[in-house]
């Protein structure tokens, strides 16, 4: 096999978790050239893998909410684009009708994609002239790995390795040079996955008395109103200007602590292997959430949201104040995991 396309169109959280597959398919082909096919908002964290040969993608999400023409005839030169080489194989593990789409007008001598059962959506199925299933009861990004693996004939038997390597920024944020910090990612997608304001200002107040200022990114003005209210219930506390993806995850690899609800910017920071603790409240731990022994934890549960005292617990599961530098590390550390 000597050409591969990989779709996954979104979000954040997913296509970060979809990672490890480039290396596996690397690993278990050797040679083998890998494209990937995104929306465009997630383009710039697939360049940051380097085995990555050719980033795919287009305005989608924009284009459906705004029907713009400049959108619409990006849509159609990526589509040229896509068509511009043969594939080998052509894996879409989203499941849905756009990513189905991508497939089938790919040229390709096969296509794989998920059964019916697994579909995010059954009509999907039109595009796939080979099947496989998500195996049954195991976390998410696991089963992914395991169900390409099933369909081209490889065993899962190594830890994944995401491949993400992070642009150094050109000089160590502001934000960053007056000691040690946690960022603290309290905003989501929906109401119902939010931590309360109350433990954030409590956490946060801890997490100073141990050493770790907190910052507070935001990327709406309801987020940014949400993020002032927290800070105000902790000292020193640091609500962020408004970054681009690039620039949370610089900063992110020089935190010395994550913890934030179940949403991408944090299971981007696991896959950094970097302190991560991931808090849930309305969606499943055991199927979403992240685990790496002394490294990254994921607390509370869908319908189950976890106290203060439950997070900071699990904090110290994977920071100690004493191994937390005094100084943030040097853009230079960016690593490769």
């Amino acid at each position: 096999m000597d050409r591969v396309l990989i779709v996954k169109v979104t979000s954040l959280g997913d296509i970060v978790h979809a990672q490890p597959l480039v290396d596996d398919l690397r690993r278990n082909f050797p040679g083998v050239s890998i494209d990937w096919a995104a929306d465009a908002a997630f383009a710039e964290v697939l360049r940051w893998n380097p085995g990555i040969h050719r980033v795919l993608c287009a305005p989608l999400r924009r284009f459906k909410s705004q029907r713009g023409l400049t959108d619409f005839k990006r849509i159609a030169a990526s589509i040229a684009e896509l068509r511009r080489v043969r594939y080998d194989a052509v894996i879409d593990v989203h499941g849905v009708y756009k990513s189905a789409i991508i497939a089938f007008l790919a040229r390709a001598r096969a296509r794989y994609g998920y059964r019916s059962a697994d579909l995010g959506e059954k009509g999907a199925a039109f595009a796939y002239s080979r099947r496989f299933a998500r195996p049954a009861e195991r976390n998410a990004w696991e089963g992914l790995r395991e169900s390409v693996g099933q369909a081209f004939g490889y065993s899962i038997d190594t830890p994944p390795r995401f491949g993400l390597k992070i642009p150094a920024p050109a000089a160590i944020p502001a934000a960053a040079r007056h000691g040690a910090f946690a960022i603290l990612f309290h905003a989501t997608s929906c109401d119902d996955k939010k931590w309360p304001l109350e433990h954030w200002q409590r956490l946060g107040t801890q997490l100073r008395a141990q050493g770790l200022r907190a910052l507070l990114p935001w990327g709406s003005q309801a987020e940014h109103a949400e993020a002032l209210a927290i800070a105000e219930g902790i000292p020193d506390a640091l609500v962020l200007p408004r970054l681009s993806v690039l620039e949370i995850a610089q900063h992110i690899e020089l935190a010395s602590l994550i913890v934030g609800t179940d949403t991408g910017f944090v299971h981007l920071a696991a896959a950094l292997r970097q302190p991560t603790v991931m808090i849930f409240t309305a969606t499943s731990r055991r199927h979403f959430g992240v685990s790496l022994p002394g490294t990254a934890v994921s607390v509370g549960d869908e319908g189950d949201v976890p106290s203060v005292g439950a997070v900071a617990d699990a904090v110290a599961s994977v920071w100690r104040p004493a191994a937390t530098a005094q100084a943030p590390r040097t853009a230079a550390s960016s690593m490769e995991v």
